[in-house]
């Protein structure tokens, strides 16, 4: 266990897994799951919180698969505040070589109503459980949801009772992201001075971004004295997300002057899993977010190009290099063959088996013969995750639209719907409607439309577009991701790869595999 006597060391505890996959649409399947944790334990992540094992059936594979195969990193499970939830969460994370059981319960006014708990019967329950996990497990987190809305003298007393029972982290969690930068600095550092006890374990911080200040507070957790930073790769997570891992683990390499620790984190690696993570969650990354956004290392003003140009310290204060970005993005195009597109594609940190760089490299083509250039983000978006031609029980072989100022919008459209071929013309408002109308003729579903975005992939006017569709049934949630330089042929696409994803979640999970019904209720 590291000591908080570390002073130098920051521990990155990444919940891309739980916290993160917990974005509604956000649901990875088991082999997504075990991909993403295999480049978190390879890029030196120091924990990894690989899922809420009592939420489903689906989530205790995955943590036990991944406690299984990882080969660096402290493999973390959630548990509620309940001994059901405890013993589930260690037959997951068990098998790993460093198992950790994190447990948690809501302390604040609000969180206590939920469950009708008195402050002594809610303190008794964090005793029993904090204990019964730590006789399981010798590397106890326990965190009191809601801290910095908690009543002072009262969060005091949980964390000593949490320390006494056997704890060996203390996370204080801003769930709703509501302090602000001095406050979390000030309440690590006054928990770690006043509590008994405080000495012996790690404080964490775990800060969402509902006010934008998620990596503020959490470095300010840190010069206050927390040696954990709870964050997800692009801050992806619930509302407005949580501290962006690329963003902490940046600021304390650029800014080591004023923040005088260090992480084990290889940045090299961040654009590559910054950019699966993206994939495969279909939350594209935006343009402008920090460190992995595409307008990081972008310059288009006049003065800054001239400045660039002289010296790149002028308005850079990484280098692109730092985080795994190559400077030259135009490498490709229609006369490059398979083996320069492997090298690429692992560049970009994509490999890829002989029958997938087959299907990949007829796609290439394809966009290579309309595309004067292909950059970067079009192969990215050629590797998008969902298109599987040999699974996928919907398939679309042919459509036409008619638009324009004057309708009827139409769209005709052919499918093959477990083999066989169907079609249908069908209208609506717009050419995306009509295609959509069309595809739900054939497939008749009760899905409902949740999220439709276009964003274009690079620039011009033969740029691909990426759709992604977000649908809901049933409390089932699925995102569908496709790109084509015909914005309505891959929002079509994109339908389509969501209700492949939907079919799939509906046949291959047993009743209620799929679903994270998690409530405050005793399961005992």
């Amino acid at each position: 266990m590291t000591q908080a006597t570390d002073k130098d060391r920051v521990l990155i505890f990444d919940t891309t897994l739980r916290d993160g996959e917990q974005s509604p649409g956000a649901t990875m399947t088991h082999a997504e799951k075990l991909e993403i944790a295999g480049l978190l334990d390879e890029m030196g992540v120091d924990i990894i919180e690989a899922g809420f094992p009592i939420a489903s059936e689906g989530d205790f594979k995955a943590v036990s698969e991944i406690a299984q195969n990882s080969k660096n990193s402290v493999i973390c499970g959630l548990a509620r505040a309940q001994f059901p939830d405890i013993d589930r969460c260690w037959e997951a994370v068990k098998n790993a070589a460093q198992p950790r059981i994190h447990t948690f319960i809501g302390t604040s006014p609000l969180h206590r109503a939920i469950p009708n708990l008195t402050q002594d019967q809610m303190a008794e329950r964090i005793h029993e459980t904090v204990t019964h996990a730590r006789n399981l497990c010798d590397n106890v987190q326990w965190s009191p949801m809601d801290a910095t809305r908690t009543e002072w003298d009262y969060l005091a007393r949980v964390v000593e009772i949490a320390i006494k029972a056997g704890a060996t982290t203390i996370n204080i969690p801003d769930t709703v992201g509501y302090t602000a930068p001095a406050e979390s600095a000030d309440l690590i550092k006054r928990l770690i001075a006043e509590v008994p006890g405080a000495e012996d374990v790690v404080f964490a911080t775990h800060c969402h971004n509902d006010l934008g200040m998620a990596t503020a507070n959490s470095l300010a957790a840190v010069a206050g004295g927390a040696r954990q930073i709870e964050c997800t790769i692009n801050g992806l997570g619930e509302r407005a997300g949580n501290t962006a891992l690329e963003e902490v683990v940046m600021a304390l390499r650029v800014r080591h002057d004023i923040m005088p620790w260090t992480t084990g984190v290889d940045t090299t690696k961040i654009m590559n899993i910054s950019r699966r993570v993206a994939t495969v969650s279909g939350f594209p990354v935006q343009f402008n977010k920090a460190i992995v956004g595409k307008n990081a290392f972008a310059h288009e003003s006049g003065i800054h190009q001239d400045g660039m140009l002289k010296n790149v310290e002028t308005f850079e204060i990484m280098r692109p290099a730092d985080v795994g970005l190559t400077e030259s993005n135009l490498v490709m195009g229609k006369h490059s063959g398979r083996a320069a597109l492997r090298d690429k594609l692992k560049n970009l940190g994509f490999e890829v088996g002989d029958n997938q760089l087959k299907d990949v490299f007829v796609r290439f083509k394809e966009l290579a013969d309309r595309k004067k250039e292909v950059y970067d983000e079009d192969l990215i978006a050629l590797m998008r995750v969902g298109e599987d031609p040999e699974n996928d029980r919907l398939k679309i072989t042919d459509l036409k639209v008619v638009c324009g100022m004057h309708g009827p919008q139409t769209a005709e459209l052919t499918m093959i719907i477990d083999g066989a071929p169907q079609s249908t013309t069908q209208f609506g408002d717009g050419p995306v409607d009509a295609t959509f109308n069309a595809v739900k003729a054939l497939f008749p579903h009760s899905a409902r439309l949740q999220l439709y975005q276009v964003h274009a992939v690079t620039e011009g006017t033969d740029a691909q577009a990426t759709v992604s569709v977000r649908m809901e049934e049933d409390g089932r949630v699925v995102t569908g991701q496709s790109a084509d330089t015909d914005t309505v042929v891959a929002s079509a696409k994109a339908y389509v790869n969501a209700l492949n994803r939907l079919i799939v979640r509906r046949e291959k999970s047993a009743p209620g595999e799929d679903k994270r019904e998690i409530s405050y209720k005793d399961v005992s």
